[in-house]
């Protein structure tokens, strides 16, 4: 999965406009960013065979450090 597949999969997650995400969003700026986006970030790492928990997540800043913890841990 690259980081384009990624990005559009997020915008689903975060329940935003197809093509907006580009990755320097802060996450503490995204409305839509809770409990429920990790929960749903944990479900797309999980379909692409990769285990995150919300411990992994929590410390991510941006978009890019979420898509850099997905892709760090695919194979």
């Amino acid at each position: 999965m690259d980081k384009t597949e990624i990005l559009r999969a997020l915008d689903e997650v975060l329940d935003v406009e197809p093509g907006t995400l580009t990755g320097d969003e802060l996450v503490d700026d995204l409305p839509t960013w809770d409990s429920v986006a990790m929960v749903g970030v944990i479900g797309l790492a999980d379909k692409h065979g990769v285990k995150l928990t919300p411990r992994q997540i929590a410390p991510c800043q941006t978009i890019n450090d979420v898509i850099a913890l997905i892709t760090s841990k695919s194979s």
